[in-house]
């Protein structure tokens, strides 16, 4: 089971009675200049791991940072880094992100020619496989190959930017997503982006959610990183009870 601790799954985990309800900042709206003290100030802030948003300017049309930018910050922080790999064929450059210290490594599905052996791949090489879906691809694409995830994430908006609105009509996607991930026999995280704010967070949460990335909303917060991460959190935890029949 994961948890701040331990936050990656594991494919020889039991199912939880109710999953933690994780915090994943996305550092697109860091200060690139001083990522390394910005990653030290999400780790001191409470997050249980930190996304890095990796755009190739061709599956989207922006450009961010490679592997040798992760690399170099990888000793700032403890928790494990996930890399979101919006990019074409990513079979050639996942070795790097795992060497570069990205514990786990989501490719989008939408952009592998073969899905099941690249997450193979990575699972090989030691990182958890998770797979992205874009809010027009339907969730039977992953039908077959729910025995190599660790986790899913569903895009709540179409992924290239950040600061964009949250796509409440992804929710009973997110929701019939995690119907799917319930067949397994093993825990399947589940995680969404774009737009999470505590206005937002109940939706996804009660939808299913317990893998929350959150980026200007969590920067920006009036009362600093560690506040946004704990009523991220609590909220979260909140809707996902209420979603279980759980007390809270």
């Amino acid at each position: 089971m994961s948890s701040p601790e331990d936050p990656l799954p594991s494919t020889t985990d039991a199912k939880p009675s109710t999953p933690p309800v994780l915090i994943a900042p996305s550092v697109l709206p860091a200060d690139f200049s001083n990522l390394g003290n910005e990653c030290r100030q999400l780790e001191e802030a409470g997050v249980d791991r930190i996304q890095f948003d990796v755009m190739d300017g061709r599956f989207v049309p922006n450009l961010t940072f490679g592997p040798d930018v992760i690399a170099s910050v990888r000793s700032s922080a403890s928790v494990p880094f996930e890399a979101h790999l919006m990019i074409e064929d990513p079979d050639h450059l996942v070795p790097r992100f795992v060497d570069a210290g990205c514990d786990l490594i989501i490719v989008h599905a939408e952009a592998c020619r073969h899905l099941h052996r690249t997450l193979a791949a990575i699972a090989d090489l030691g990182a958890s496989p998770a797979v992205a879906l874009n809010p027009h691809t339907p969730i039977e694409v992953i039908a077959n190959v729910l025995d190599l995830l660790d986790m899913v994430l569903i895009m709540t908006v179409n992924p290239g930017f950040g600061g964009q609105a949250y796509l409440s009509s992804m929710e009973p996607k997110v929701a019939a997503t995690r119907a799917m991930l319930d067949t397994s026999d093993r825990w399947i995280d589940l995680e969404v982006d774009g737009g999470i704010s505590a206005k937002t967070v109940g939706g996804a949460a009660a939808a299913g959610a317990n893998v929350l990335i959150s980026g200007s909303a969590l920067y920006g917060h009036p009362d600093g990183q560690a506040a946004a991460v704990s009523e991220l959190r609590q909220l979260g935890t909140e809707a996902w009870r209420n979603r279980t029949g759980l007390p809270r």
